[in-house]
């Protein structure tokens, strides 16, 4: 029997097959038991198979499992009304949809019917999605999947993310980006910007933007009739030391969307949330039927979820072990030569080795000490426990990560 692999790049073998997580653990093929230092990338910031989350899923199958899209279940009502409460004020108009890049394509069209406007602005090298509009966002035209399937979406911009560098005061950079991106928006022909709420979480990078990135974004779309489409999609459910990325810079958005963390990974799940002005205006046209968004069960393992954010305040625990891990790692790698530069908000922190692609060989050795790691496949290892992992686990993995960084 030939044995199917799914393969992230020519470089990226990382594949392997999983028969048990829970916790802060999940176990390979092997029956080996790995720390899990991924979250299955931002998806299980509750841990592993939550029992919590489990039982609420059972309840809902003994009552249904499914509704057409053009009627509504009151678990549906209820999750709609919870997550936008949750929400600054003006924010509770949601959007059913199955996952991230099916929350941003409802996203993209609602901005494109609203405005009246074509363009899309987004960052290079960032990710929102697989499909053809999502994927016109951030990847490059030169790009080997882009150049397999072109033509993407016509329509879409892309600036340099501004990232945070040795070289230039954070007060430049962020000046320089704030002068770029208003000359393109000053034509007043942009119907939206897409960004995550200051670090690129999709893409493996985990490039940091200076501070007051979202609020210059916010100050310059409000301006100029743009709107602002936040993607929460990675930057959410306390990832980042907050309930929302969003909390950081106090920014309010036009539109903003939600998966991965949003049931925990129990259920597929995402979600546009929007202003009521905007979507009466374009409910209509948009067209944003989805067979299997919000199906009962992934209204179960989002409600339970949002539950225990909220009444655990995990964002408090993330916030302070992604302190810890940062300092951990400082002081562990510092005498390296060169030390790699260590970046994050929150448990999304990254690792970054500036060359000699190392990644691939760091997520390999880990994973024979009993550590689960990913990265960029070249110099960045992304770093995404779980926020519900215990200290002494997290100082065990920090252990492997290290002893395996310093034998390299």
């Amino acid at each position: 029997m030939i044995k199917k692999k799914i393969i992230f790049n020519d470089f990226c073998e990382w594949t392997f097959d999983t028969t048990r997580a829970e916790g802060s653990f999940i176990w390979d093929e092997t029956g080996r038991k790995l720390i899990d230092f991924t979250s299955g990338w931002n998806v299980t910031n509750l841990g592993w198979n939550h029992p919590e989350i489990t039982e609420a899923m059972i309840l809902q199958a003994k009552r249904s499992s499914y509704v057409p899209m053009w009627t509504l279940d009151p678990i549906q009502e209820k999750l709609a009304e919870e997550l936008t409460k949750a929400l600054p004020v003006g924010l509770n108009t949601c959007s059913r949809a199955t996952g991230g890049t099916e929350a941003n394509e409802e996203a993209l069209k609602t901005a494109r019917a609203y405005t009246g406007r074509k363009k899309i602005l987004g960052f290079k090298d960032t990710y929102h999605g697989q499909s053809f509009g999502t994927l016109a966002i951030g990847y490059l035209p030169e790009y080997e999947v882009v150049k397999a399937i072109s033509p993407l979406v016509p329509g879409f911009i892309q600036l340099d993310y501004p990232a945070i560098s040795s070289r230039e005061p954070q007060e430049k950079i962020l000046s320089d980006f704030s002068t770029q991106l208003e000359e393109v928006l000053k034509n007043e022909d942009v119907a939206a910007v897409v960004t995550e709420a200051g670090i690129i979480t999709g893409w493996g990078s985990t490039l940091m933007a200076p501070s007051g990135f979202l609020t210059a974004v916010r100050n310059l779309t409000k301006k100029y009739g743009t709107l602002l489409i936040l993607d929460e999609v990675g930057t959410g459910f306390s990832r980042c030391g907050k309930l929302f990325g969003m909390e950081i810079e106090g920014v309010v958005p036009d539109i903003v969307t939600f998966a991965k963390g949003f049931s925990n990974g129990a259920a597929a799940i995402g979600a546009m949330v929007t202003t009521t002005e905007i979507g009466e205006r374009t409910c209509n046209v948009t067209n944003l039927t989805s067979t299997f968004g919000w199906m009962p069960i992934a209204c179960a393992a989002s409600l339970k979820t949002l539950e225990i954010h909220q009444r655990d305040k995990v964002w408090e625990k993330a916030a302070r072990d992604g302190d810890y891990l940062q300092a951990s790692l400082r002081e562990e790698l510092k005498e390296l030569s060169p030390a790699p530069t260590i970046r994050g908000i929150g448990m999304e922190i990254g690792v970054d080795f500036g060359q000699g692609r190392l990644v691939p060989r760091i997520v390999t050795e880990s994973r024979k000490n009993g550590l689960h790691v990913v990265g960029d496949c070249e110099n960045n290892l992304q770093i995404m426990p779980p926020l519900t992992i215990e200290r002494a686990v997290l100082d065990e993995g920090i252990e492997i990560l290290v002893k395996i960084i310093r034998s390299l």
